[in-house]
């Protein structure tokens, strides 16, 4: 096992060039996909190199309730500086649950707070999913749907008259047909899962960032499809990020309304041609070093926390008393 153990705490490094690759030249829908799966896998391989450590370094320490088999010098010989790297493991590993936990929690207060806001309003608008709220405050975001709504259905659309009355009526499509997107695509999974990869290892934190820019482009695409325009959905995002560019008043939960992402970069693209979203052959060298960064470090990082796995419960097994 020896220093391999502390891979997978750092080859989330490769996540900063990974997440810049993907983001600006692979189909955003892929890129989303990729870099949370990339992502969430890197975390969780992370995580457990931080309990083998624990395990170990905990094996040591005088007083432990571990069998006293654990700090056998096999044991010890396993893992270099495991007393050390035990202890710094514990207070590491508590930071990291505590942080995931933090999130999760903030994640459903905010989706009740944002159901109970609705209240029975929810669907009143022209469509089914769709609740326009008087609002002096020009909003828009996507409300996640869930088995405690009662409704069987992906979610709700909540925008502010103030914004339906910033935008025509064919801008108005494209936004609903954007925050539509948002909750077909489940894109609240995805950042979601970003995020928590984020607090388990702060090396990850450029493919949430990219992730958040990731999924507003999806989005953007799909409603460039739906209106059958992409400068309008360009046009749409400009105004709406520019009339939403201040302080929101009381009635806007942005627990939910994803980040708006660099709008001139969204603009821009949605003025360029439509994106391939094939993924094999790779349509440029940058495709296939994102994609060989992507699979080369998650599956060096998931090889090693496997074999440290492994060969720690033998060792372990070994030294435990019958």
């Amino acid at each position: 096992m020896g220093v391999f153990v502390y891979l997978p705490l750092v080859l989330p490094l490769t996540a900063l060039p990974m997440a810049r690759l993907a983001e600006q030249h692979l189909h955003p829908r892929s890129a989303t996909r990729l870099l949370a799966v990339t992502g969430s896998t890197l975390a969780l391989c992370s995580t457990l190199c931080l309990a083998l450590l624990m395990v170990v370094g905990t094996a040591q320490l005088p007083g432990n309730p571990l069998p006293d088999g654990w700090s056998d010098p096999e044991v010890r010989a396993a893992v270099p500086y495991e007393e050390k790297a035990g202890l710094i493991a514990i207070g590491v590993l508590g930071a990291v649950l505590a942080a995931c936990g933090s999130t999760l929690l903030r994640h459903t207060r905010a989706r009740i707070r944002a159901a109970h806001a609705l209240g029975p309003e929810a669907g009143n608008g022209a469509a089914g999913d769709l609740t326009v709220i008087p609002s002096p405050d020009p909003f828009a975001y996507a409300l996640p749907g869930g088995r405690g709504r009662g409704r069987g259905d992906v979610g709700q659309i909540v925008v502010s008259t103030a914004m339906m009355e910033c935008l025509d009526p064919r801008e108005r499509r494209a936004l609903v047909a954007h925050e539509r997107a948002h909750l077909t695509g489940r894109h609240h999974r995805y950042l979601l899962a970003t995020q928590l990869a984020a607090r388990a290892n702060p090396f990850l934190l450029p493919l949430r960032t990219a992730v958040a820019y990731s999924t507003e482009r999806w989005a953007d695409e799909e409603a460039a499809y739906t209106v059958g325009s992409r400068r309008t959905v360009a046009t749409a995002v400009g105004k709406a990020a520019l009339f939403a560019n201040r302080e929101p008043g009381p009635a806007v939960l942005p627990g939910f309304a994803a980040a708006a992402g660099p709008v001139p970069r969204r603009v821009a693209a949605l003025l360029d041609p439509e994106p391939s979203a094939g993924l094999w052959p790779p349509a440029s060298a940058h495709l296939a070093v994102a994609a060989a960064t992507a699979t080369v470090g998650t599956a060096a990082s998931a090889l090693s926390s496997l074999n440290a796995t492994v060969t720690l419960v033998g060792i372990l097994h070994a030294a435990t008393p019958l």
